[in-house]
């Protein structure tokens, strides 16, 4: 019983000295952990890769282990000057998330390691970016097809590093910048065409009062000329109800009609401070003359 209890630690020690072994990177037990792709070396050429998480085996001396990241990793590029299709120079700044797809290919294209793939990355992105920004005006960059453009630089940046076992995951414009030189020069023409725009806003404006004013007079002279129409149309039947009315009375008693036709008169004529200069027997005056007007 001793002896299997012995024999048991014994087992124990050596497998967890295997495995203490296999995480500093020695013995036969290869450990992948989260995030590590693993590739075996035998004799310098490509034996294994190991890219999920797990236990596996190795022959010592004979095998050496490469290891990769598996997570993504940040790269931030030189900005670069480039012309848009309005010919409008920019420094746009840009970077890169990436990561390790194929370990095989990645060390097959860069045996030097990660510098060298960064180096690469520069070169591939770059050209792209230059690419797809020139096809591009300036106001597009900057504003209505930025995220377009960026869309269109990952997947074309993806395609382009496939070949070396990368993936681009992500391509973004950190920022855009005019250089010193151009900026008067973008300003000048931006105040341009806001004076461009402003005449035209203004023509189109004064047009439009002048098309308003022009249906309001026109309105204002048919309502005139109706309120005129009806002004008149209702004169004429009141001085014909009034004519009517002093026909009817002067039937009545033409010389009751006649006496207050008169006093009207002297009324509508003698005022304060009037002078009148009639003969005495003048027709104007008859009602001064007697009480029957003779």
């Amino acid at each position: 019983m001793r002896r299997i209890l012995y024999l048991a630690l014994v087992v124990a020690a050596v497998l967890a000295g295997l495995v203490w072994a296999g995480s500093v990177g020695i013995g036969p037990v290869l450990i992948t952990r989260e995030g590590e792709q693993k590739m075996v070396l035998r004799l310098g050429s490509v034996a294994a890769v190991r890219t999920e998480p797990g236990l596996w085996w190795r022959i010592p001396v004979l095998d050496d282990v490469l290891v990769f990241e598996k997570r993504l990793q940040y790269f931030n590029a030189r900005p670069l000057l480039i012309q848009t299709r309005d010919a409008q120079p920019i420094n746009v700044d840009y970077y890169v998330l990436w990561r390790i797809d194929d370990p095989r290919r990645f060390y097959e294209s860069f045996p030097g390691g990660t510098t060298r793939a960064v180096d690469q990355i520069q070169r591939v992105v770059g050209a792209d970016v230059q690419e797809l920004i020139g096809q591009h005006s300036l106001d597009e960059v900057i504003t209505s097809k930025r995220t377009e453009i960026m869309e269109q630089m990952t997947v074309q940046a993806n395609e382009s590093l496939t070949s070396f076992g990368i993936a681009a995951a992500d391509v973004r414009i950190n920022r855009t910048e005019l250089p010193p030189d151009t900026i008067e020069n973008v300003y000048a023409r931006m105040r341009t065409e806001r004076g461009r725009l402003a005449r035209k806003y203004r023509a189109e404006g004064d047009e439009e009062g002048r098309r308003v004013r022009a249906a309001a007079d026109r309105e204002a002279q048919v309502i005139g000329a109706e309120a005129q129409r009806d002004s008149d149309i209702l004169r004429g039947q009141g001085d014909a109800e009034a004519a009517r009315i002093y026909a009817e009375a002067y039937g009545v008693d033409a010389e009751f009609y006649d006496f207050v036709r008169s006093l009207e008169a002297y009324r509508k004529t003698i005022g304060s401070n009037t002078t009148l200069v009639l003969p005495p027997d003048s027709e104007f005056f008859r009602l001064f003359g007697s009480s029957e007007g003779r």
